[in-house]
């Protein structure tokens, strides 16, 4: 009889344990947000939007690739990854996602991703660079959180972003872009390996 207090104490203390970790179970995560098919995995082909992304500007066809447009560098990370393009006429190509959970207003929060560019992309062998926008809504642009340099390189290159969401933000564009300017031209971009989106000390704008 005397060690039935101890079992009870014990079983008391992993009650309390079990009951503590299934109240904090809703909040393990919220410091990331990830997104669906980050590496842009997929059948390789031409206009095609990977899968969990959609398109966002007009005349967005995207390329899996390797292996369409003269375009055969290996993925940084998986099997495939995305081509951007702009064209002379000014159009553009960009794709957005619902993040996995909202980021905060006032929060700061960074990511990186693989970049890289073509020169043999079909006639579209100019550098672009890319920027990444936030929003409350589907395809919405309402905060620029990233910009990146222009690409001219073709290897990949990981880029650390960092940046203070001034409101919630549900969704993700991201969009290629060409030199500042009254102009447009045919260019790519390659874009592969995305991080989950983490919660840091302090934003910084590249």
């Amino acid at each position: 009889m005397r060690q039935a207090r101890p079992r009870r104490l014990k079983t008391f203390v992993m009650r309390k344990l079990l009951l503590l970790s299934v109240c904090l179970l809703p909040f393990i995560g919220i410091s990331q947000s990830t997104l669906v098919n980050p590496s842009f995995e997929g059948t390789p082909q031409d206009a095609e939007t990977p899968v969990g992304w959609f398109e966002c500007a007009a005349y967005t066809t995207p390329d899996i690739l390797p292996g369409y447009w003269g375009v055969y560098t290996e993925a940084s990370d998986g099997e495939t990854y995305i081509g951007l393009i702009t064209r002379e006429d000014g159009t553009y190509e960009s794709i957005g996602q619902r993040l996995s959970q909202p980021l905060k207003a006032k929060e700061c929060y960074e990511f990186s991703l693989d970049l890289a560019m073509s020169k043999t992309y079909a006639g579209y062998g100019n550098p672009l660079k890319i920027r990444i926008w936030g929003s409350y809504d589907k395809c919405g642009k309402a905060q620029l959180l990233a910009e990146s340099v222009l690409i001219e390189h073709g290897y990949w290159k990981t880029y650390l972003f960092s940046f203070s969401a001034k409101s919630q933000i549900n969704y993700i564009v991201i969009e290629a872009f060409h030199k500042e300017g009254r102009f447009s031209y045919q260019g790519n971009v390659l874009v592969d390996n995305i991080k989950s989106i983490e919660v840091c000390d302090r934003a910084m704008r590249w």
